[in-house]
């Protein structure tokens, strides 16, 4: 299959539809990834236990609760799913007429079509955040949204539209480096794994995009951090501030006050979410594309 001659609305469609079939699967997880790592958060010092948290969590709330915004998490991958893979390919048909898409464009234009895709899907993950975190929250301190359309009303009319871009800077630095690290490098790992050996389609993909999962939630989970306390934040009833506003002075003031694997405190459930989400979004998307080859021959 080549992206030089698939038409924009094809690679945009199947990357939105493969984004929403794997976080069907993978909101649970990114459910106890939110809150886990917001849970460090509030308990410096404390070590927690993925398996513990999350049987604690469900015996609480119920199972029922890990669904909390799952409507906002489709509808995030309805706007940065769909942009973030459909505009890597749109870029690299367009620099295939120029040159040979090497590894270098790949990573410049995954890059790009990551911190496009993330600005433009800001409202939908500041949303999903929020939701997947309420019900971890004192009944006193809980927003109770009802539902994605009344989070998004509810944070405009609060607290302004400008709020949906709250933590955008970590959100869209950190959707650069997943767009450099997940969809460049599956695409090259399916190149590397295809001269060793694998050419069966189904088991290169998984391995490719298993190991572009590893790869990339590695190294955003210190964003995935930032941007959860930034979007998640409450003004300081002290100060009348708000407590983190930037993605370098969120950073260096988790590491100063807790230490820099408080970053990664969660990571197991944030690996199980990019790796898992990162084998079934591009498992659907290459049968998808597949399936439209298959037709046009």
């Amino acid at each position: 299959m080549s992206a030089q001659t698939m038409p924009g609305w094809v690679s945009f469609s199947t990357s939105g539809v493969g984004g929403i079939f794997g976080w069907l699967f993978i909101h649970p997880v990114n459910t106890l990834s939110v809150r886990m790592n917001l849970a460090s958060a509030l308990n410096p010092g404390i070590k927690l236990s993925f398996s513990s948290f999350a049987s604690n969590t469900v015996k609480k709330d119920g199972i029922s609760s890990l669904y909390n915004g799952l409507g906002a998490g489709i509808w995030r991958q309805v706007f940065y799913a769909s942009s973030r893979y459909g505009l890597f390919q749109v870029f690299s048909a367009h620099v295939a007429k120029y040159r040979e898409v090497d590894f270098a464009s790949r990573l410049l234009t995954a890059t790009a079509a990551g911190g496009c895709a993330a600005y433009i899907s800001c409202p939908c993950e500041v949303s999903l955040v929020r939701m997947s975190n309420d019900g971890s929250l004192p009944p006193a301190d809980r927003r109770n949204y009802t539902g994605v359309m009344n989070a998004a009303a509810r944070i405009s009319r609060e607290e302004g539209v400008t709020a949906f871009w709250r933590g955008s800077t970590p959100f869209v630095t950190r959707a650069c480096l997943v767009g450099a690290t997940q969809v460049a490098t599956y695409d090259q790992f399916k190149v590397l794994y295809a001269g060793l050996g694998v050419k069966d389609k189904n088991a290169n993909v998984v391995c490719s995009s298993f190991t572009a999962g590893l790869v990339y939630s590695t190294i955003t989970m210190p964003f995935e951090s930032a941007k959860n306390r930034m979007a998640s934040q409450k003004v300081d009833k002290e100060t009348g501030k708000l407590p983190y506003t930037g993605t370098v002075q969120t950073l260096q003031s988790v590491v100063n006050k807790e230490g820099a694997r408080t970053l990664y405190n969660g990571f197991f459930p944030y690996f199980l979410r990019c790796g898992g989400h990162t084998v079934l979004m591009f498992f659907m998307v290459e049968k998808l594309q597949k399936m439209y080859w298959s037709q046009c021959a």
